[in-house]
């Protein structure tokens, strides 16, 4: 239903109908519906409203671009006074004809009055004017939304696109690595490797993806890493979720951090930590990554397009909703990240 109507109010000649028939109900109303007394007074009515229906068309068409394009309040306000002036003559005539005497349509002597006409034709106006201007911000404004979501869409595409490659130059660098030091382990390891991959790949044309998939590759990931330098780094990682199946999350949006985490923690052989804590309580999301900073690095190639994308993958999803702390000293790096998830519906 909400997108039927939604259909019809984006399809401008559903619009007009719609404007013509609120109109003229208000018309028939400050008539006491007399014009429906006889055809004779139908006909007259019909033809009273076109004459009221052409001068609120003249002023949207003529006059209103002064007001929106121009930006000339005044010369528009001039003008649609000037207007409503002289169309209260033209109708005050036109009652005065003999064609109104054989109807009940302006009988009385106030209806047959100057004022009365200049009334109808402001009231009119006003009527016709004020939904058509209302249904042209609408338009304007749903154009404006459509482009905007159409631009953030490319954006986000562009950075996946971008943030992928770079996940996948990472992961092949840590097989490379294992396989240097336990080559026995490397046909295991390509397992995993084509499983992360693969989740990459199926994700990537999908907008989210349920938390538990989600956390599910973040933890294949962390123990594929655990197999390169689970011997001399202290790794822990702690998940808990509230509600299993219930949200949402935009698909490699928390690997970014945790790759982090790895590649620079661990780049020296002395003994160092990883630290990984993710708690979700009422779709609060808590992303607690910690990692030591050796004294002695060896020089670790780090472009940071990682993080980079995904803190403009953040804003422009989530926008101010959500919180990203981190904190660099002589001895660790922390990231502690807050977002509220969506709920999750198959």
């Amino acid at each position: 239903m909400n997108k039927e109507l939604e259909n019809i109010l984006d399809h401008k000649w559903w619009q007009e109908i719609a404007v013509v028939a609120f109109s003229f109900t208000i018309y028939t109303l400050k008539n006491d519906w007399m014009l429906f007394s006889s055809f004779t007074s139908i006909l007259m009515g019909i033809f009273f409203y076109l004459i009221l229906y052409f001068h609120a068309q003249f002023n949207r068409f003529f006059l209103l671009p002064i007001l929106f394009k121009k930006q000339r309040p005044v010369t528009y306000i001039f003008l649609t006074l000037a207007g409503v002036l002289l169309f209260s003559v033209v109708l005050y005539e036109v009652t005065s004809l003999e064609m109104f005497s054989n109807c009940r349509l302006y009988q009385n002597s106030h209806q047959r009055s100057y004022v009365y006409q200049l009334a109808s034709v402001l009231g009119t106006l006003v009527c016709i004017l004020s939904p058509i201007i209302v249904f042209k911000f609408y338009r304007i404004h749903k154009r404006q939304t459509d482009e905007t979501l159409l631009f953030n869409q490319m954006q986000l595409n562009s950075l996946k696109g971008q943030l992928n490659p770079h996940f996948l130059f990472n992961t092949f660098n840590t097989l490379y690595g294992i396989s240097l030091e336990f080559p026995d382990r490397t046909p295991d390891l390509i397992m995993k490797v084509s499983q992360l991959m693969r989740y990459q790949l199926e994700s990537n044309n999908k907008q989210c993806v349920s938390l538990e998939d989600e956390l599910e590759f973040i933890n294949s990931y962390v123990q594929l890493e655990k197999e390169r330098v689970g011997y001399r780094c202290e790794i822990t990682y702690d998940c808990k979720i509230d509600n299993e199946n219930a949200y949402k999350v935009s698909p490699m949006l928390l690997i970014a951090f945790i790759e982090n985490a790895f590649k620079h923690g661990t780049c020296a052989i002395e003994k160092c930590f990883v630290r990984i804590i993710i708690t979700v309580e009422n779709g609060l999301l808590h992303l607690h990554v910690v990692n030591s900073i050796p004294k002695k690095k060896t020089d670790v190639v780090s472009t940071k397009i990682g993080l980079k994308n995904t803190i403009e993958r953040l804003n422009l999803i989530y926008g101010k909703a959500y919180k990203l702390d981190i904190q660099d000293d002589k001895n660790t790096y922390i990231v502690d990240l807050k977002l509220q998830l969506k709920k999750f519906v198959e």
